[in-house]
Formats: C-alpha cells, sequence, structure tokens
C-alpha cells in the first residue's frame, strides 16, 4: 500500500493541477506557452508555488531528485518567459530560446508527477513500485518522446510564421 499523502501533499498535487492545466491550455490554444496571457501567468505562478511547496516534502527526509528538477524547471520556465525575450544578441532564436524554456520546465514539471500518480494510484494496487520499475521508465521515455515531437512543432510553426511575416514585409 503507498504511503497517504500528508495535508501538505495534498496541497502541493492541487496546487500542482494548476500549471498543468494552465499550460495544457497553452499548448492547445495557442500551440505552446504564453508567459504574456493568462494561463501564462496561472503557468508560471502555479509552476513557483508547487515547487515551493515541494520542499516540505520528502520521503528522504532531504533534497531528492524531484527538488533538484523542479528547481531547474523554476530556472527553465524563468529563462524562457523573463530572461530569453531581454538577450537582443540572440535575434531570431529568441522565440525558439523562449519556446524551449517553457517547454522543457512543463517536461520537467511531469517527470515527477508522473512517477508518483503511478506509484500511488490505483491506491489498492499501483501500476508501479517505484522509480526504477518498468512502467514508470517507459512512461518517462514516452513523456521524452513527446516533448521532443512538441519542441519540433512548436519550432516549425515559429519558422514558418517568420517566414510568413519575411514575406509580407515591404521590399
Amino acid at each position: 500500500m503507498p504511503h497517504p499523502l500528508s495535508i501538505l501533499g495534498i496541497a502541493h498535487t492541487l496546487i500542482s493541477l494548476a500549471p498543468v492545466v494552465a499550460g495544457l491550455y497553452g499548448f492547445i490554444h495557442w500551440g505552446r506557452i504564453e508567459p504574456g496571457t493568462r494561463s501564462g501567468r496561472v503557468y508560471l505562478v502555479g509552476l513557483a508555488l508547487s515547487v515551493f511547496t515541494a520542499f516540505g516534502l520528502s520521503s528522504t527526509g532531504g533534497v531528492n531528485p524531484g527538488h533538484v528538477l523542479g528547481v531547474l524547471a523554476l530556472l527553465a520556465a524563468f529563462g524562457g518567459a523573463w530572461l530569453a525575450p531581454r538577450l537582443r544578441f540572440f535575434g531570431r532564436l529568441i522565440p525558439y530560446l523562449q519556446a524551449f524554456g517553457l517547454s522543457f520546465s512543463f517536461f520537467l514539471l511531469l517527470v515527477p508527477g508522473i512517477n508518483e500518480t503511478l506509484t500511488r494510484l490505483p491506491t489498492a494496487r499501483p501500476l508501479a513500485a517505484g522509480p526504477e520499475d518498468p512502467v514508470v521508465q517507459t512512461a518517462l521515455l514516452a513523456w521524452l518522446l513527446i516533448f521532443i515531437v512538441g519542441f519540433v512543432l512548436q519550432s516549425r510553426t515559429i519558422w514558418t510564421g517568420r517566414r510568413t511575416q519575411d514575406s509580407a514585409k515591404p521590399a
């Protein structure tokens, strides 16, 4: 039987759903997480709250890989949302850097979530025994492939959008 969730664990889980839903909304609606939109702001705030509440949770009693992934997700998200647009010397790469940072943060956000979900549900007999279980490893590999394909599609959309804008400019 899996360990029951504490009050903080329940709060963290509920808080963590906000950036997942907001991120999915952005991907569906715009093909990416747009930091200037309401869903983009919900994503960034929800991600930060999710990571901060995770620091109160640890089955090992200290910093664990989930905490490290959370910090990396924050760095990627805020690097993509805030820093990339300010690095003018990257020129035409800025939209790609922004899309990568925000998409990579979404990818990282769900890595511990996939593990926790598969090792806790269904409660009577979870699908996996731990992070090394083949079910978890296969799900994470599938998630990695989804991330790679998703970023390639985002890059293609950015490239074709830029090409359309360039051809519309007067000579």
